[in-house]
């Protein structure tokens, strides 16, 4: 099959190539009488339906399969033939007047020269899981079990504070009519912080005068950038009281047995696991920053950023949707304040592919299998997490390029300039 291939700018290409006509036919044909030898048709036998039957039944679909087929085939020998690397996805159309003939369309690697990862220089953060943490997570996990009990005395720290308030800003109240009722932990900081204070040593049934300044942004327009005298009332006051850890406490974890070596030996896998990510995503920026110096003089596939821009503008407004915001439709030009993170993301992805073709790097099936039950570790039916892997192609090569990126990001980490700085777990999970 001959293809001839066009240079349309720095890193865009052209190639043209057609489909032989006799191959065609014959992977249709074959596939047709395969179908023919099962097909189960009303009015006729198995293996006994006519050719022209199966054809009229069947012939379209398999014929565009076939088509779709020898396209990925025809376009990768032309790129072989070439030696083009590809970036991005290509567009194939087919060619005006040549129903067997198509042109595709693409972007290519740019040239980065001597990638040489000696002379990046890297930091490499370690850290250890220690009993000290595990403490930490077991009292968190006691803060999340803790119930109430209401007090008499004055609210200090930690206590469980439900109040009523009405506001005056200016001559205006706040609400016209009632008040508003709320709650909060005494030294949470999830409510305003000069309220939260005034809260501070109130007891049960007893109100305060607060004067507030407000942001000039703050979220109640008759509040924003004025000085409010909010009026509070302490309506009940709690302090917590934390579960034991014992048997029941334990076991209301999954631990059946309710042995608190198992407990603490489970929390330990866990902050391991969430360690090993944290100084993964550390290595990676680590990498990442450096590439990007070396780098950023380089061109890049200008159709291949903008399709990174829209996709992390897409993910952005997803993520606010999700987390309860109202975000109205994504304007058409939304992809533009992404542009610059976006050709970062592409110039360290291509690296890494370029690192990795250079040096035959291959992907570590014995890393992608480890990742997958760390992966599955986390539910409560870890088998199920795995062959739910195993049988969906997506998840799979999902899951093997992030396990053939991190390979290639240690790679480059070993041979790099680097030094190791120690951290504590609490700082290395801090992104």
């Amino acid at each position: 099959m001959q293809a001839s291939v066009e240079t349309l700018g720095n890193l865009e290409r052209r190639v043209t190539f057609s489909l032989p006509a006799d191959r065609l036919e014959s992977v249709v044909d074959g596939r047709l009488r395969e179908i023919a030898r099962g097909a189960k048709i009303k009015g006729f036998r198995p293996g006994k339906v006519p050719q022209k039957v199966i054809e009229q039944r069947f012939g379209q679909q398999v014929r565009a399969e076939a088509i779709d087929a020898l396209l990925r085939e025809g376009f990768g020998n032309a790129v072989r033939e070439h030696s083009l690397q590809i970036a991005g996805n290509p567009r194939i159309e087919p060619k005006e007047g040549d129903e067997l003939a198509y042109v595709a369309t693409f972007e290519v690697v740019p040239d980065f020269g001597d990638v040489d990862v000696s002379k990046l220089n890297v930091t490499r953060h370690t850290a250890e899981v220690l009993d000290g943490d595990l403490d930490a997570m077991i009292e968190n996990l006691r803060l999340q079990r803790r119930t109430w009990n209401p007090v008499e005395r004055a609210a200090q720290d930690g206590d469980a504070v439900e109040i009523e308030t009405w506001s005056l800003a200016g001559d205006e109240r706040v609400p016209a009519e009632g008040v508003e009722r709320g709650a909060t932990v005494l030294g949470s900081g999830t409510m305003f912080a000069a309220i939260e204070s005034a809260l501070a040593g109130m007891k049960t049934g007893e109100e305060k005068a607060v004067d507030v300044d407000f942001p000039a942004d703050w979220r109640v327009p008759q509040f924003a950038g004025r000085t409010v005298k909010v009026n509070v009332k302490a309506t009940k006051v709690s302090e917590p009281v934390l579960p034991e850890v014992d048997g029941p406490f334990i076991r209301s974890f999954g631990i059946k047995s309710g042995d608190a070596e198992q407990f603490r030996a489970d929390i330990r896998a866990n902050l391991e696991r969430e360690l090993k990510g944290a100084l993964m995503t550390r290595l990676r920026r680590e990498v990442g920053e450096q590439v990007i110096a070396a780098y950023s003089h380089v061109e890049m596939p200008p159709r291949l950023v903008e399709a990174e821009a829209r996709n992390m503008a897409f993910q952005a407004v997803e993520q606010a949707r999700r987390q309860g915001q109202h975000v109205p439709e994504i304007p058409a030009d939304a992809y533009l304040g992404f542009m610059d993170p976006a050709r970062k993301r592409v110039l360290v992805g291509l690296i890494v592919g370029e690192v990795a073709r250079r040096n035959e790097l291959r992907l570590d099936p014995r890393r992608v299998t480890e990742t997958l039950k760390l992966i599955a570790s986390t539910y409560e039916e870890p088998q199920q997490v795995i062959e739910l892997y195993r049988n969906d192609a997506q998840l799979m090569s999902g899951l093997q390029a992030r396990v053939m990126e991190e390979q290639v990001i240690d790679w480059i980490a070993e041979r790099a300039q680097h030094t190791e700085q120690a951290l504590s777990f609490g700082e290395a999970i801090r992104q």
